[in-house]
Order: C-alpha cells, then sequence, then structure tokens
C-alpha cells in the first residue's frame, strides 16, 4: 500500500527504463511532522484535564495525529519518474493516480527555488506542454532541482538523436512486400554481316549488310547509297562498271520524242 511500484508503471516491451525517481524532499514533510508533534501534545493533556473531559483532548489529539501520519505517507509514496520516453508522477496511498506527459510535448520547464529552498537545497518544477489541460505541470519539493533539469533536458536531447537516426538509418522500403525478381529476357540479335575493305576501291566506310532472309533493319537506303557511290567512282575511273540489274521502279517515264 506505501509502496508505489514504479516498475509496473514501465512499458518494458519498447525498452522503457527509469533513468531517475525522484522522490520528495525532506522540507516537504515538515509540516505534517511538527502536525504529528501538535496532535502528540494534545493526547498528553488527557491527564490534566478533568476526569470528566479526559475524551475531549483524546478525540481531538488521535484525529490530528491521524492525520499528520496521513501526511507523511502521502509525501512517501509521492514519485516523479523520468524514464527515456517520458516523464510521469504516481502519488495517492488508498487511490492512485498517475499524471505521464511525453518527452516530445515537452516544451518548456521553469525551476523555482524559493529562498528556503536555495538554502536547504530544493526546489518547484514547472512543465509547459502542447497540450491545454495537462495532467502534469508542477512537480513540488525537488531535491536538487539542477541537476534533475539537466538530467531531463539530456534525456529529451537523447530521444530526438535517437529518433532522427533511426528514421536516417531505417529502410524505408522496412516491411514493404517485394516481388520476385525476374531474369531479363534475351533479345534475339539481327543477322548483320560487316563488308570487310578489301582495296582502296571501297572509298566509303563498310555497312552492315542485310541478308536477303532477314527482316528490314533500317540498313537498306545507306546500302543503296554506297552501290550508287561505287557505280559513280568507276565512271569517274574508266571503269566499265557491270550493269545494273533491271529495276522497273528506275525506269523513266518520261516521253519520248520521235522524228516525224
Amino acid at each position: 500500500m506505501f509502496d508505489p511500484r514504479i516498475e509496473k508503471h514501465l512499458i518494458a516491451d519498447q525498452g522503457e527504463h527509469v533513468v531517475d525517481e525522484v522522490r520528495k524532499h525532506w522540507a516537504a514533510t515538515v509540516s505534517a511532522v511538527l502536525e504529528l508533534f501538535g496532535g502528540i501534545v494534545v493526547l498528553l493533556l488527557t491527564f490534566f484535564v478533568p476526569a470528566q473531559a479526559w475524551w475531549v483532548p483524546a478525540l481531538l489529539g488521535a484525529a490530528v495525529t491521524l492525520h499528520a501520519i496521513w501526511r507523511v505517507f502521502e509525501q512517501h509514496t509521492d514519485r516523479f519518474v523520468i524514464t527515456n520516453m517520458r516523464v510521469f508522477r504516481v502519488h495517492g496511498i488508498l487511490s492512485q493516480r498517475i499524471a505521464t506527459m511525453p518527452l516530445a510535448r515537452i516544451l518548456d520547464i521553469s525551476v523555482y527555488k524559493p529562498l528556503v529552498g536555495r538554502i536547504f537545497g530544493y526546489g518547484h518544477f514547472v512543465f509547459e506542454s502542447a497540450a491545454q489541460e495537462q495532467g502534469l505541470r508542477e512537480i513540488r519539493y525537488v531535491g536538487d532541482p539542477d541537476r534533475r533539469g539537466l538530467t531531463i533536458q539530456r534525456v529529451i536531447q537523447q530521444a530526438g538523436l535517437r529518433g532522427a537516426a533511426g528514421r536516417t538509418g531505417a529502410d524505408p522500403f522496412a516491411g514493404a512486400p517485394f516481388a520476385p525478381s525476374v531474369p531479363p529476357q534475351p533479345v534475339p540479335a539481327a543477322s548483320v554481316t560487316v563488308v570487310p575493305v578489301s582495296d582502296d576501291r571501297n572509298a566509303t566506310a563498310p555497312v552492315p549488310d542485310v541478308g536477303r532472309g532477314s527482316t528490314s533493319s533500317g540498313w537498306d537506303w545507306l546500302a543503296d547509297a554506297q552501290r550508287r557511290e561505287d557505280e559513280r567512282l568507276a565512271q569517274l575511273r574508266g571503269e566499265s562498271a557491270s550493269p545494273a540489274p533491271f529495276d522497273p521502279d528506275r525506269t523513266s517515264t518520261a516521253p519520248i520524242d520521235l522524228p516525224r
């Protein structure tokens, strides 16, 4: 009942662990201890009052003493926990309350140290978050507030760096289904032969000669142009060129002028 059991509130399967567990400073129980001392004094008055009225200081002293003891245990069970993912507070004896805030939603942390707090080494935390209604805003009587504040800032920074490294190094296609790789199909090569240069009569560069049995490969016009160029060179050298085969497409259709 008087143990807050911090371990059961951790998300263990996600790797959450406690960085710092903050208990209330002893200054938070000073008023409760003074109240307890006053209740004991009232209880002692039962021996100095008339016998008819002994129950009055006894009842009053018992009520004050029980209330003081309740306050001491209430401060004892009030814990502020800093983890690598969030900050949360657990408090309450019979009915327990838990207030939590992720590190990503913490916008600002204010530390207030009164004069007495600077002397005895405690302060108060005030959290500003992105939420309008905050379940965790003020944490009072935090011992060594400067070190605890730096711890929270360090955890926030480390959590941000780990998130960036995870986003940068993670595979963007992780978990996505991949189709099996299909090997490329071989493309049938066209039957192309290259005419070698036998002598200086081949004035132009050799061009591919497409076989008769193969399909047109786009080089017919170039082979025809080379053939005409070779015939022209042969005429200029005075060599007799073999008669070109009859081509009905090359027959002139100009009108013939016959003598009358």
